[in-house]
C-alpha cells in the first residue's frame, strides 16, 4: 500500500454530502458501510473511502490516530 494514501485520509476532507468538510478519517463507520452498499465514487475519493472502510473493517484505526498526530489537519 502507498503510504501517501494513509496521509491523505488524515489531511483531506469530504467534498460533498452529509459529511462535507469533515476530515476523511473522521467519517463515521455507518456512512462508510452505506457508501459500500451504494458503491464508492470513482477516482481518488472512492479509493480513499474504500481504504478507510477496510481500515475500519479490520480494526486498524490506531494507524489513523498515529498519523493524525504526525500530520495535524489545518483548516
Amino acid at each position: 500500500m502507498n503510504p501517501e494514501i494513509l496521509i491523505d485520509l488524515v489531511t483531506k476532507t469530504m467534498p460533498f454530502g452529509k459529511y462535507k468538510g469533515r476530515l476523511l478519517a473522521d467519517i463515521p463507520e455507518h456512512y462508510l458501510v452505506w457508501l459500500k452498499g451504494k458503491g464508492f465514487p470513482e477516482g481518488k475519493l472512492g479509493m480513499w473511502l474504500n481504504t478507510l472502510y477496510e481500515i475500519r473493517l479490520n480494526g486498524l484505526e490506531e494507524i489513523l490516530v498515529e498519523l493524525k498526530k504526525k500530520y495535524p489537519y489545518k483548516r
